[in-house]
């Protein structure tokens, strides 16, 4: 069966937006191995350490993460027309400290934009982080979300993603050779984006 997209997901207090979509498939493995989440009080440690786990699959992983990802890019040289890559966040939260998006059964809105992407349509604004939904792509008729909340959950602050990059770059470092050069070709592209 042909896969049309591939959906990531982290749990970020301000930093992802609701969702973005990767400019490409390299450009998705990288999302994918730039996956984090911040800790809750339901973990043990401190609240809110940015914990990476590329695809969500750190644990499951029974080989090194850095040949992982170099799988999947080649991945994306052996299939005519690669998946499209997402990225989601339904955890942004407002200066108070309240999640921002309702969730649940709602976020069937920001998955009909993901299925219109993935089928080339849905509108879509670049940021140096991927594409984001245009202004009311995603429909929120019905919803206590008003525009100036959407541009929140859209929102991308530069400088909350130059110490994301900085932060991948930590994490890359711990495969040394091993990383493929791709990935700090990436996150390299992030950093002159958000200059």
């Amino acid at each position: 069966m042909p896969i049309s997209a591939l959906v990531f997901g982290g749990r970020r207090a301000r930093t992802a937006p609701l969702v973005l979509q990767a400019f490409d498939w390299s450009h998705g493995v990288f999302v994918g191995a730039s996956v984090a989440s911040e800790t809750t009080a339901a973990q043990s440690g401190a609240v809110g350490v940015v914990r990476r786990d590329p695809m969500a699959m750190l644990p499951f992983c029974g080989y090194n993460m850095a040949d992982y990802f170099g799988h999947w890019l080649e991945m994306g040289k052996a299939v005519e027309r690669p998946p499209a890559v997402f990225h989601v966040n339904w955890f942004r939260q407002d200066a108070e400290g309240r999640f921002i998006w309702p969730g649940f059964g709602e976020n069937m809105r920001v998955l009909r934009w993901i299925v219109a992407r993935a089928k080339g349509a849905g509108a879509a604004t670049e940021s140096p982080i991927g594409m984001l939904p245009a202004k009311g792509a995603i429909d929120t008729s019905g919803l206590a979300v008003d525009g100036r909340t959407m541009e929140e959950l859209l929102s991308v602050s530069k400088d909350d993603w130059r110490r994301e990059a900085a932060g991948i770059g930590e994490f890359f470092a711990k495969f040394d050779a091993r990383l493929p050069a791709e990935m700090e070709r990436q996150r390299q592209g992030l950093v002159k984006r958000l200059a």
